[in-house]
Parts: C-alpha cells; sequence; structure tokens
C-alpha cells in the first residue's frame, strides 16, 4: 500500500490514525474499539517525543560538564546520593564511622525508649509500665540481632549499651523485677544513654 505524503505534526498523527482505521476496514478482521485506540495511544507514547521535537525545533539542551575541585562529601549531595544511601546498608554515624543501619535503628530505638522509660515518673503506672515494656522489648530485640556480632562489638556505642544493659540486670536482680531505680542508678544510666548517642 502506497502511504500518502503527509507533512510531520499534528497532522501527521491524524492522517496515520486515518490511513491505520482505512486499512483495518477494508480488512476482513475487525479490532475491537479498545484495540484500535491503545495502538493509537502506543504510537503516540512512542513516536510524540520525537515529533515533538521535530515540530517544535526543541532539542535536548547540551550540558557542559565542568570539572569541579571538592571532595566526596560534594558528590554524595543531591539526588544520586539519595539513591545510592537508600539501598546501602551503610549509615555515616555523627561521629564519622560507617556502621550497618540496622545496627544504628536498633541502638537508636534502645536509647530513645530507655530514656522515655527513666524519665516516666512512677506516679502513673500504667504509662510507666507501657514505656518499660517497649524499653524491654527494644533491648530484646537489639541482643538478639547484635550481641557478640563482630561487625559492632568494638564500637563505642556497642560497648557503652552493653554497659547500660548490665547495669539495669545486676539492678533488677539485686532488688526485683517491680524495684523502682535508684535516683544515682538512673542518672548514670541517663548519662550512658547520652554518651551512647554520640557515637550513633
Amino acid at each position: 500500500m502506497i502511504h500518502p505524503q503527509v507533512t510531520v505534526g499534528p497532522l501527521f498523527i491524524d492522517n496515520f490514525c486515518n490511513v491505520t482505521d482505512k486499512m483495518q476496514s477494508r480488512s476482513n478482521i475487525a479490532l475491537p474499539p479498545s484495540e484500535a485506540s491503545s495502538s493509537r495511544r502506543h504510537l503516540l507514547i512512542g513516536v510524540g517525543p520525537s515529533l515533538l521535537t521535530l515540530t517544535c525545533g526543541l532539542s535536548p539542551p547540551t550540558v557542559w560538564a565542568e570539572e569541579k575541585s571538592g571532595d566526596k562529601e560534594e558528590e554524595d549531595k543531591g539526588v544520586i546520593g539519595a539513591i545510592k544511601s537508600l539501598f546501602d546498608p551503610n549509615e555515616k554515624t555523627k561521629s564519622g564511622k560507617v556502621l550497618p543501619k540496622a545496627y544504628l535503628r536498633s541502638a537508636r530505638e534502645v536509647v530513645k525508649t530507655l530514656r522515655e522509660s527513666l524519665n516516666k515518673g512512677t506516679d502513673d503506672n500504667a504509662k510507666f509500665r507501657r514505656t518499660a515494656d517497649s524499653a524491654k522489648e527494644s533491648i530484646r530485640e537489639y541482643l538478639g540481632s547484635w550481641r557478640g556480632n563482630q561487625i559492632v562489638a568494638q564500637e563505642e556505642s556497642y560497648v557503652i549499651l552493653e554497659k547500660v544493659i548490665r547495669s539495669l540486670a545486676n539492678y533488677y536482680s539485686k532488688a526485683g523485677p517491680s524495684a523502682p531505680l535508684s535516683h544515682e542508678v538512673k542518672s548514670e544510666i541517663l548519662d550512658y544513654l547520652n554518651t551512647a548517642e554520640e557515637f550513633l
């Protein structure tokens, strides 16, 4: 079949669609309306951007790369840095060390829940129990995932959190599981938590 001469632009699409409609009507096979419109959509999606470039005189802008003198931190900023950090299993801490994200998330949760539990007054026993239970759960998860793990065993935050957990365990083993913490033990643990947070 000889295609008619058409100009490039919006008329091209209309003429092309008319030609395909005529071809469909001449053949014995009739496409359902949904398939016909689907083929037009595919044509528009596939040909549209190049037609726009030809008809409007638009061309992709030329980008000149400049050589930047800077360290890697500049490079990590922006969209590419965000995408890299999303898929990177490690994260840079406040102190500059690179540690597993899962460890940092777990350790931060322990610090947060323990601090909340220690700062809650024992006036409202129900609220205190809720915060104490969430702290206990975060400690269990932390220990289950990271106890003895050689990746983090030498890290300052790990060593400090081990001290916190041992202090709590020693206190409750001597005073009983439901004994309120003494002021000195509470302030010691809060100091440890503040120090651990500096390394996370």
